[in-house]
């Protein structure tokens, strides 16, 4: 068993995987402004910015780069529908648009959309479960929405104009 697990680090070393760590930013303050500072995902992308040692001041002025969370919009629609004309599947869309620039008129991330989208198996039969099932795939969504704009965030730098 002791060798197993040994071999598999080594493996694992060998290949390059290692456990993810924090994102080194570019800069080193950020204001981040939201249409709801109270949101969810508000919250969590503070958490995860203040993670990975980024000092969020309480104004503009005051920042290195402004993120600007422009949208915050979760979607539900109808996939499909079954013969009697009840809903076999939804589709979940969880959508952001974003914009980050400094004072200088520098853009480090211009304005774009980022989504990402769910399907899942309805059944009517179990309200309450699937209630609960698409919470969760929405707090999912959220949660891998905040990874990628923290890995966005350490990949920007001013763009030419």
């Amino acid at each position: 068993m002791r060798t197993l697990l040994l071999l598999t680090v080594l493996l694992l070393t060998a290949c390059g995987f290692h456990l993810r760590g924090q994102a080194g930013m570019p800069f080193n303050t950020l204001y981040l402004e939201a249409p709801t500072a109270s949101a969810p995902f508000t919250a969590d992308l503070r958490r995860n910015l203040e993670a990975n040692k980024v000092k969020l001041v309480n104004s503009a002025e005051q920042a290195d780069v402004v993120l600007n969370i422009i949208l915050e919009m979760p979607e539900k629609q109808i996939l499909t529908l079954g013969g009697s004309g009840r809903v076999n599947e939804f589709q979940l869309r969880y959508r952001i648009s974003l914009r980050a620039y400094d004072l200088k008129g520098m853009e480090w991330i211009p304005a774009e959309e980022m989504a990402l989208r769910r399907d899942y198996v309805y059944d009517d039969t179990k309200v309450l479960a699937k209630e609960a099932e698409e919470t969760l795939l929405y707090q999912s969504m959220r949660s891998d929405m905040v990874q990628q704009i923290v890995r966005r965030l350490s990949h920007a730098k001013p763009q030419p104009q």
